[in-house]
């Protein structure tokens, strides 16, 4: 099978034939017909001190399973975060992360809607709003962010607002239904809000920060990492909470569950519209990269194997 890999930090990636995988205990053998990239993924090949697995949200039918695997088998089609070699033509799926693609809907809507919307809508029940309050999603032209600014406002936020990187992007996030749009440069994000969804990080978190009104709350799930001046908190009575999706799927997979369900429900109503910027064969994964390193797309970004 083909995957692709990279030899050192910040190298090209490349094409490569391997054996096909077995899968371990508790694990799927998935035929990939999707892969949708992660931002976290992308940024471990310029900045992880050695070569890791490039993983993703995949999608595709179920052609084995481990030992101890109950509810799925072969022939299922199924979705979901591959923490191994994703980028291939199959990949190994813990049963934990795995998500049943419903009938009707394709690979792609799966890639761009599952994995990212489960993240936003985790973030957005972490930061427990109470209806009618404001609510700000930094990258929110991205593949998670998209998802939650629409999550925001079917969730009955009584202002949305999406922080982008560029002026470009304004439109198409205010299409999600947002009420504002702020580029993170400006000065100043507006009026406050009580709660900001960051999937971006680093030096965002300052000014993120001085977006909350007094109370508001923060949730971090990006890697971006970045500091938190606790001054910062405390004069305005704000808080900072950390989400890990990864812990809901193995701690809590009722909660999980129920998620992933409502995803689905809101899909097939029309309420939650999963956009993709573009798709790439497998080996132009590169390209693909490249246009999530220069902050160009609106949506996901999916690989086709």
């Amino acid at each position: 099978m083909r995957r692709v890999r990279y030899d050192f930090r910040g190298g090209p990636l490349f094409l490569e034939e391997v054996p096909v995988p077995q899968p371990g205990p508790g694990e799927l053998l998935v035929r990939c017909e999707a892969v949708g990239l992660t931002l976290p993924v992308v940024r471990k090949v310029t900045e992880a001190a050695e070569p890791v697995p490039l993983g993703g949200e995949v999608a595709g039918e179920v052609v084995n399973v481990g030992a101890g695997v109950t509810g799925f088998r072969r022939g299922d089609r199924v979705t979901g975060l591959c923490f191994g070699h994703g980028y291939a033509d199959f990949a190994l799926l813990h049963k934990a992360m795995a998500s049943p693609v419903p009938r009707g809907a394709s690979v792609v809507d799966a890639v761009a809607l599952v994995r990212s919307g489960l993240v936003a809508l985790g973030a957005l029940e972490a930061a427990r709003p109470a209806p009618g309050e404001a609510v700000l999603v930094t990258g929110a032209a991205g593949g998670g962010g998209h998802l939650a600014v629409q999550l925001a406002r079917v969730r009955g936020a009584g202002r949305v607002v999406g922080a982008v990187s560029a002026a470009a992007k304004a439109d198409f996030v205010r299409a999600l239904g947002a009420d504002d749009v702020v580029v993170y440069t400006d000065d100043g994000w507006g009026a406050p809000v009580d709660c900001v969804l960051d999937g971006v990080g680093g030096d965002l978190l300052t000014p993120a920060i001085a977006a909350l009104a007094p109370g508001g709350r923060l949730v971090a799930y990006s890697s971006g990492g970045g500091t938190v001046q606790a001054y910062d908190l405390l004069v305005g009575a704000r808080s900072v909470i950390g989400f890990q999706m990864a812990r809901i799927a193995r701690e809590f997979p009722e909660r999980y569950e129920r998620w992933r369900r409502e995803l689905w429900r809101l899909f097939e109503e029309g309420a939650l519209r999963p956009v993709v910027h573009a798709e790439f064969p497998l080996e132009d994964a590169a390209t693909a990269h490249e246009v999530i390193t220069a902050r160009g797309n609106l949506g996901k970004v999916v690989l086709r194997p």
